[in-house]
Parts: structure tokens; sequence; C-alpha cells
């Protein structure tokens, strides 16, 4: 990349629609910070989350997801029981470059909570809203607040494209809208 880091994530989103909505400039005051970084963007997320709940006795099984392991809830924040676990969906939809790779990592925030947040890689030309899985470690409720920011994305640029893309493999989480729960 010959040109600084948050100059080209500025440019890549202003000029290819990488990121939209954009903030160009981290925002910080009375809130967890998002927008621009030195290196990424640190994305929010938004008010819609699927909290895990063992009500209906189900079994967690990626091959046969149920449903009825997760409630529905939307609001200014979000709190995950004890050892539980949340997804949710970033306010952000992104447009990954063929010749970009990101990785995604919890915000430190959050982490000295005991939240972590686990996000897979987005691969060339995967694009969509990205879906947020959040764990609480501790013992007590965790407090996630919506329109903040929860994690940061890091861009790896390549000098190549890649050979067969996301969108070549026609992903099976390709433009996914909302919280998409696990797809075999």
């Amino acid at each position: 990349m010959s040109v600084k880091p948050d100059r080209w994530i500025r440019r890549m989103a202003l000029e290819h629609k990488m990121i939209e909505p954009f903030t160009d400039r981290q925002i910080r005051e009375g809130v967890i910070s998002y927008g621009v970084s030195s290196y990424g963007y640190d994305i929010r997320v938004a008010d819609e989350f699927q909290i895990f709940t063992n009500v209906n006795s189900t079994i967690v099984d990626p091959k046969n997801f149920d449903p009825r392991s997760l409630v529905s809830y939307k609001g200014d924040s979000c709190l995950i029981p004890p050892n539980s676990f949340a997804l949710a969906r970033s306010v952000e939809y992104f447009r990954i470059p063929r010749n970009v790779l990101t990785i995604c990592l919890g915000k430190s925030t959050y982490a000295r909570c005991g939240i972590i947040v686990n996000v897979t890689p987005f691969e060339p030309e995967w694009e969509g809203f990205v879906t947020l899985e959040i764990s609480n470690t501790t013992p007590l409720p965790a407090k996630i607040y919506a329109n903040e920011g929860l994690c940061q994305v890091l861009f790896f640029v390549s000098d190549e494209d890649c050979e067969v893309s996301y969108k070549d493999k026609k992903g099976k989480y390709q433009a996914q809208v909302g919280i998409v729960t696990p797809r075999l």
C-alpha cells in the first residue's frame, strides 16, 4: 500500500462504497469509539440482537441450527446473560475489494470486561452486513451498547487480485442482510 492506511480506507469508502454508512474520523466522546482509525475501521453494533436461550432445551448444532435457541431483542443496549452469547449485526454494510482480506477483532473496552467478539475474516469480494458473535465470559450480565463501536476491522491489501473470490465461490453469506444464523 503506497498511501497511508487511514487515507486508503477513506478513499475506498468514498470512491468505491467499501463501507456504508462511513464515518471519516474516529468518534470517541461519550461513546465506545467508532470510525476510521490509524490502520482500520471501528464498526458499530446495530440495535438488533439474537440472544441465546436454553428455554426450549434445544441443541446448538451448526449443521441443523434450531432458531428456537435464540430470542430476538431490539434496543439501545442489550444485556447478555452470564456465560452466554448473542448475535448482532453491524451498522455498516461492507463491499470488500478483490485484493483485500480483513480481520476483525474486539475492542479493548469490551475485552477488559470479559466480552469477546468473534468475527470471521471478510474474504475478497464478500459484501454484506457483518454478523457479530458476542460472548459474555463472565459470571455477571454484560451490557452491549447499540450504535457504538464493538470491534475493529483491519484491512490487508495484496499487490494482486486473488484467483478465486468469495463472490466467485457464490459464498453462502454473500450480501447478507440482518443477523444471519449458521447455514450449511
